[in-house]
């Protein structure tokens, strides 16, 4: 390759790069002030203020130079034509004199005497013998005897506007000699580098003597107007700027007044939702805002009662469940011996008795499992359930799970499908809650697999290890993903539980979960069978961003691309929330 060809590669790469930040400057600002706009009511209401203030101002400044504008212009314009009209009269007069008395007059020996159309030209532009001078200055032309034309000042004939020549050869075809015509335009004198803005006004005078016809012109600059018009444009801009700064300063104090007790009321709200219970405001005045504090007020002394009447329900509730567990261990150890006895000798009862000893045996253990799990349950009500946390590699916690359901498995006709990673999958955790949490979720699925087989799924990432297990049973309804891990919660109160359990599995499965400041979810579908999914942080205390694991089973989310991509007009997008990263 070339060396130019490099160089202009590399020119080409650090230029992208260089326009690429930019680019990531650009939309952070931009970021950033949508954050503030977002954030500041104050804000918004003087920005909405202040391009509205900008807006009226705008329209009423144009309006108003415009009439302004139209008045001077209009204004000059009559009193311009008034004039050419003057002169055109007497121009007419100095014309009309008869030519063989000014040749008379001439052989007589007046020499130098004027002509009476120089005496006129004087007499129309001032410049006479008092020595003043008008603000404009004449053109007359003759076609036919170019010797007969005058002008005045820096005039010539190319300063005509062809348009206004036209008009004027027209009206002379027409005989409408009595006619002017004008028009504003952007003439260059002789002598001049800029063009000046001109009023031209031309009109025909007819010398019926002669039969010639005179061009006359008369050449108005607006250099006075337009100076005018400057000063008075320049004024509406600093009168209309100070004005939209005086109302940005009026909406900033008045949103001030309204927006800092809001303010105020906002931050006691926070405090208040932190748990500081005594947050008041303070109330100034009997207006809206002051009646708003005492409101706020009230509701925050009603809110301070009725969760001090809760905690003391709760506290209650839990002393309750706690004080029946412990006090029901003593009753039940013995109502447990005897049932052993019971239950070693049911070969010498009769039938009825000896089925009875193993009913009650069957429900002794399920009761003691109850127990069992109210105590855990008040333990995590009481705050005093702690991790004992250890590095372990999450596939053996599974293998340990699987071995521990392989009995209750084989007596539903379920098998299990693992599906573990090669490479150890290690992690802060609890091994024994999050053993409990892995065999509740087998007995669940178990229990509600309809005998067909359970997949068991290990991954991980650099944050975090998960384990899905997924049943193709019954499946969940709408809404029951997140009822599933209520307390006593059962989706059908008709069906029989058939491995005994209590109710608590789950809700205490979710607690274990979150002590690890994981995830414990659960999805399902009618007939296609559920999935529940745990994630652990791989540190603890770590924050989770997502899962390595879909919370929608593979087959289903291909099945539901494909359904999508064949028919995309009867089946539109919608998010079914399997993806990897979670709310």
């Amino acid at each position: 390759m070339p060396p130019t060809t490099k160089k202009r590669r590399t020119r080409r790469r650090t230029f992208r790069q260089i326009l690429g930040g930019v680019r990531r400057r650009v939309r952070r600002a931009a970021g950033k002030v949508r954050r503030v706009w977002r954030r500041s009511l104050q804000l918004q209401v003087v920005t909405s203020t202040l391009v509205i203030s900008v807006t009226v101002v705008v329209v009423l400044g144009a309006f108003l130079f415009d009439q302004i504008n139209r008045s001077v212009v209009k204004s000059s314009q009559d009193s311009s034509v008034s004039e050419a009209f003057a002169d055109r009269l007497q121009i007419a007069d100095a014309l009309a004199l008869d030519t063989d008395e000014q040749s008379k007059a001439a052989d007589s020996g007046k020499k130098g005497s004027p002509s009476p159309l120089d005496e006129v030209m004087d007499t129309v532009t001032g410049s006479g013998e008092d020595g003043s001078k008008k603000r404009y200055d004449v053109l007359i032309l003759n076609r036919t005897a170019p010797g007969q034309s005058r002008a005045s000042g820096s005039v010539v004939r190319a300063n005509v506007p062809s348009a206004l020549e036209q008009n004027l050869k027209r009206n002379v075809q027409k005989f409408e000699f009595d006619k002017i015509v004008g028009s504003i335009e952007e003439i260059t004198f002789t002598g001049q580098s800029q063009p000046m803005l001109t009023y031209v006004v031309g009109g025909v005078v007819h010398v019926p003597s002669t039969g010639q016809n005179y061009e006359v012109y008369h050449f108005f600059p607006f250099g006075e107007e337009e100076e005018l018009l400057y000063n008075v444009r320049l004024a509406i801009i600093v009168v209309g700027f100070g004005l939209v700064l005086l109302l940005a300063a009026i909406a900033y104090l008045v949103t001030r007044q309204v927006v800092s007790p809001v303010r105020l009321a906002r931050e006691a709200a926070e405090r208040l939702a932190s748990g500081k219970l005594d947050e008041r405001l303070k109330v100034r005045g009997e207006d809206d805002l002051a009646r708003l504090a005492n409101s706020f007020n009230e509701m925050a002394a009603n809110l301070a009662l009725k969760i001090h009447q809760l905690e003391e329900l709760s506290q209650v509730q839990r002393q309750f469940v706690s004080d029946v567990s412990h006090e029901l261990r003593t009753p039940l150890t013995t109502v447990r011996m005897a049932a052993d006895l019971l239950y070693d000798a049911r070969e010498d009862f009769d039938p009825m008795a000896s089925r009875s000893a193993e009913l009650m045996q069957a429900q002794l253990e399920r009761f003691e499992s109850m127990l069992a799990d109210l105590l855990e349950i008040s333990r995590y009500d009481a705050g005093a359930a702690t991790l004992d946390l250890d590095p372990v590699d999450v596939r053996e916690v599974v293998l340990r799970a699987i071995g521990d359901s392989e009995a209750l498995a084989e007596r539903h006709a379920t098998r299990f499908e693992l599906r573990l990673p090669n490479e150890p999958c290690m992690a802060e955790i609890d091994n024994r809650r999050v053993e409990r949490i892995l065999r509740n979720l087998l007995f669940n699925a178990i229990e509600h697999g309809e005998g067909r087989g359970i997949v068991v799924t290990v991954g991980a990432d650099r944050d975090a290890v998960a384990v899905a297990v997924r049943d193709h049973g019954i499946g969940l309804k709408a809404g029951e993903d997140t009822m599933v891990f209520d307390r006593f919660w059962r989706a059908d109160p008709s069906r029989a539980r058939t491995i005994g359990g209590t109710g608590l599995g789950l809700a205490i499965s979710r607690e274990d979960a979150t002590l690890h400041g994981g995830w414990l979810q659960a999805w399902g579908q009618p007939g296609e069978g559920s999935q529940f999914r745990l994630t652990l942080p791989r540190m603890a205390g770590a924050d989770l961003k997502g899962s390595p694991l879909s919370l929608v089973p593979p087959e289903i989310e291909m099945r539901r691309t494909w359904r999508g991509a064949m028919t995309p007009v009867l089946l539109p997008a919608s998010g079914d929330g399997g993806g990897h990263d979670d709310d």
